[in-house]
C-alpha cells in the first residue's frame, strides 16, 4: 500500500481561503478557558440576563400549538409575526415585507457582503472597527479602507477623501464593539446628509442600541434615509445569543437579492426558534426586561471605572493607561502609555489572571498596537475589581521590564 499517495490530499482550496484566518479574539479566548482566570475578554452577554423561565414556559407552549409548523420547513424571510414585532419595534416605519430573519446578525454581514461585493470592489469601515465584520466582508475579496473617527464619530473630510467607489460604509452608531463610543446626533445627521449627498450607501449595524445606560441614543442612521441603508439587528443581547436569531431591513430594490442569497445559505433561520422568540416578546416582554438588564451592566460598568480610578490613576505623572466612559454596551476602550504594545502586555496580564483583547486586530488598517479592549458584562462585579487588580500589577511588572 503506497501511505504516501494515501497522505496527499486531493482538496484544491479556493484563492480566498488564504485570506480566512482563525478570529485573533477567538484564539484569546482559549487562554481564558485557564482555570482562574478573569475574563476581560469576551463579548459574551451576562448568562443573569437570559430570560430562562420565560423561554421554558415557551417551548411547552409552541409545541403544545403548533408543534408541526415549528418543526417543519419554513418561509425564507422569517417567520410572520416575529417579522411583524420586529417591524413594530423600530423607531421609523418599515414594512415587514422589507425584514428578513437571519442566523444571527453576523449572518446578515455575510448575506450584505455575498449581495454587494465584488472581489477587488472597495468598502470602508470606521477605525476601529467591529473583526466579526471584516471576517465576514474578507472572503469577497473587498479592498477594505478605514475611514478616521473621533468621539463624536466619523470624520466627514477623510470620508469624502475615500468616498469615490466604495460600495458602502459599514458603521456601529451605537455603543461600538470595540470602543464602546456613541455617535452623536450631529455627527448622525452631518454624516445621513453626506452619505446621500455622495450616493453611498450606509450599512448600519447595531446589536447594542437597547443597551443604554441613562439616555437612549440617538435616532439610527437607517431612520433618517431608509432608502440609503441597510440595518441589521440582533436578539443576541436583549434575549439570548444560542438561538442565533437577528434580522436584517433593507430597500426592496434590495432584499429579493439577500433573500436569495439567504435561501442558498441555510434555507431558513431555525422557525422553532423564531416562534419561541416571538411567544416570549409578546405582550411587552422586552420592554420590562431589558431594563433589568441595562441596571446589571451600567453597575458592572461603573465597578470597572472605580476600579480602574483606583489601581491606575488617570492623572499620576507615571500613568500607564487612560480609557474612556462607555454611555452603553458591553465594551470600554483603553490606551496604554508611548512605547507600550497591548499584545506584550498579554502574557503579563495572564501571568496575573485576567485577560482582554488587544485593539490592533480592530482596525482594518495601521492598528493602534496601545490599544485594548475590556469587557464588564459577564464578570461580577467582585470579579471586576480582582481583575482590574491584576491587571494593573501586570501592566506594573511589564513596565519595569520595558525600564530594566
Amino acid at each position: 500500500m503506497n501511505t504516501t499517495a494515501m497522505a496527499a490530499s486531493p482538496w484544491l482550496l479556493a484563492r480566498r481561503t488564504a485570506k480566512m484566518n482563525p478570529g485573533v479574539i477567538r484564539e484569546i479566548l482559549k487562554i481564558t478557558e485557564k482555570s482562574g482566570i478573569i475574563n476581560f475578554a469576551g463579548g459574551l452577554p451576562s448568562p443573569k440576563t437570559f430570560p430562562v423561565a420565560e423561554f421554558e414556559a415557551a417551548c411547552a407552549k409552541v409545541l403544545r400549538d403548533d408543534p408541526f409548523g415549528a418543526l417543519q420547513y419554513a418561509a425564507s424571510e422569517g417567520f410572520g409575526p416575529l417579522r411583524d414585532m420586529v417591524a413594530a419595534m423600530l423607531p421609523w416605519q418599515v414594512d415587514p415585507a422589507q425584514i428578513l430573519i437571519t442566523t444571527g446578525s453576523q449572518q446578515g454581514l455575510d448575506l450584505v457582503a455575498k449581495v454587494l461585493v465584488d472581489a477587488g470592489s472597495k468598502i470602508l469601515v470606521e477605525s476601529p472597527t467591529y473583526l466579526g465584520a471584516v471576517m465576514a466582508f474578507t472572503p469577497m475579496e473587498p479592498d477594505v479602507v478605514s475611514v478616521g473617527n473621533n468621539e463624536e464619530g466619523v470624520d466627514l473630510a477623510d470620508l469624502r477623501a475615500k468616498a469615490a467607489g466604495a460600495r458602502f460604509l459599514y458603521a456601529l452608531p451605537n455603543f461600538q464593539n470595540p470602543t464602546g463610543r456613541t455617535m452623536s446626533e450631529a455627527s448622525r445627521a452631518a454624516l445621513s446628509l453626506e452619505a446621500a449627498r455622495l450616493g453611498l450607501p450606509l450599512i448600519e449595524d447595531n446589536p447594542y442600541g437597547d443597551l443604554w445606560f441613562d439616555e437612549p441614543p440617538p435616532a439610527p442612521l437607517t431612520a433618517r434615509n431608509p432608502e440609503g441603508c441597510i440595518y441589521l439587528g440582533s436578539f443576541s443581547k436583549v434575549l439570548a445569543p444560542g438561538l442565533r436569531l437577528g434580522f436584517v431591513v433593507a430597500p426592496k430594490t434590495v432584499f429579493p437579492k439577500l433573500l436569495q442569497s439567504k435561501q442558498a445559505a441555510d434555507l431558513h433561520s431555525p422557525g422553532f426558534n423564531q416562534r419561541l422568540i416571538a411567544e416570549v416578546m409578546k405582550d411587552g416582554f422586552l420592554e420590562r426586561h431589558v431594563p433589568t438588564i441595562r441596571t446589571l451592566y451600567k453597575a458592572q460598568r461603573d465597578a470597572m471605572l472605580e476600579a480602574l480610578a483606583r489601581e491606575i490613576p488617570a492623572g499620576a505623572p507615571d500613568s500607564t493607561l487612560t480609557w474612556n466612559t462607555p454611555a452603553g454596551g458591553m465594551f470600554l476602550w483603553a490606551r496604554l502609555a508611548q512605547g507600550m504594545s497591548a499584545v506584550d502586555l498579554l502574557p503579563h496580564a495572564v501571568a496575573q489572571g485576567v485577560a482582554f483583547v488587544p485593539g490592533a486586530p480592530f482596525y482594518a488598517d495601521h492598528g493602534d498596537p496601545r490599544t485594548l479592549r475590556l469587557s464588564f458584562v459577564t464578570p461580577s462585579v467582585e470579579e471586576i475589581q480582582r481583575g482590574v487588580t491584576a491587571l494593573a500589577a501586570g501592566i506594573k511588572t511589564y513596565a519595569a521590564g520595558l525600564k530594566s
